[in-house]
């Protein structure tokens, strides 16, 4: 299944996504959320659509879509987690993950503007595969971390490199401004994906190819970062794990290049759809 959220922001819908056309399953009467995943609603889900086959009303063309999961308690990222980003960036690669937090007040859908934050110059982008978590989880075995992905989600990590490198403290301060984190157009379920580890992701920049990486680059493989990051914090049913980004951002060009009011930004991964962003100057009552 493809799982989409649509709407006006804060006031969004479910429904699904069958091929091109997108679907309402607000009558279903849950959000997809922590509840949901935590009791089976993928499943539930797939045999309420089975059950209404044909009775769906069609979502109209050009509805915005939000995030394709309400906010989650937390967005856990990994820094670092492929070998030619670290060395662009004039890093070593980590013998352990990077672990970092973006805001829950970050979120936003796939095709929303990206605001650049008051007094930033150097706002940069970060293509990325996204997981979902499907159920509680705390001290993973490697080998079952993958039975705990509800699916997986096309994820913008934008960041402010002044924030995030020069302004003492954690990379939090620039990975989660508003906005910053971008996610869908879907959740994808695992079943549609034959190899997540083997999947192409790509970003543009006013049509610029910036980013065009694989995730068979991975340091460290997906089951094994679910299982490390479970050993620190649980996960709780609806959390995202973004997996880190490829080679091609702004901070690892000479010189550097970075995002301004009016750039568009364009990415996707394999079989988890394409977003659309335009960045805005932040302004007050933005």
């Amino acid at each position: 299944m493809k799982l989409i959220r649509f709407g006006s922001s804060g006031a969004e819908k479910t429904g699904i996504a069958i091929g091109d056309v997108w679907y309402d399953t607000s009558a279903f009467g849950e959000d997809y959320n922590e509840h949901f995943f935590e009791h089976d609603g993928l499943n539930r889900l797939q045999a309420f659509v089975d059950a209404n086959q044909g009775n769906l009303a069609e979502v109209p063309a050009g509805t915005r879509l939000g995030s394709p999961i309400a906010r989650p308690s937390k967005i856990v990222c990994i820094g670092l987690n492929y070998a030619d980003h670290a060395r662009e960036t004039g890093a070593t690669p980590p013998p352990e993950p990077v672990i970092f937090l973006k805001s829950t007040t970050s979120l936003v859908g796939p095709n929303d503007d990206i605001i650049i934050p008051k007094d930033s110059t150097k706002t940069d982008w970060e293509v990325e595969l996204a997981v979902v978590i499907g159920k509680k989880a705390s001290y993973v075995e490697e080998q079952e971390a993958l039975d705990y992905v509800a699916g997986y989600v096309l994820h913008n990590d934008v960041s402010e490199r002044e924030f995030q490198l020069e302004r003492s403290g954690t990379w939090d301060k620039g990975k989660g401004c508003d906005t910053f984190a971008p996610l869908g157009p879907w959740l994808v379920t695992p079943d549609e994906i034959d190899d997540v580890e083997n999947l192409r992701l790509w970003l543009t920049v006013n049509g610029k190819t910036m980013q065009d990486g694989t995730t068979a680059n991975f340091i460290f493989k997906l089951p094994f970062v679910i299982a490390y990051v479970s050993r620190f914090m649980t996960l709780l049913p609806g959390d995202v794990i973004s997996t880190g980004t490829p080679a091609g951002v702004g901070l690892g060009m000479k010189p550097n290049v970075y995002l301004q009011p009016g750039d568009i930004v364009e990415l996707g991964v394999d079989g988890l759809g394409t977003s659309k962003q335009h960045l805005v100057a932040y302004h007050k009552g933005i």
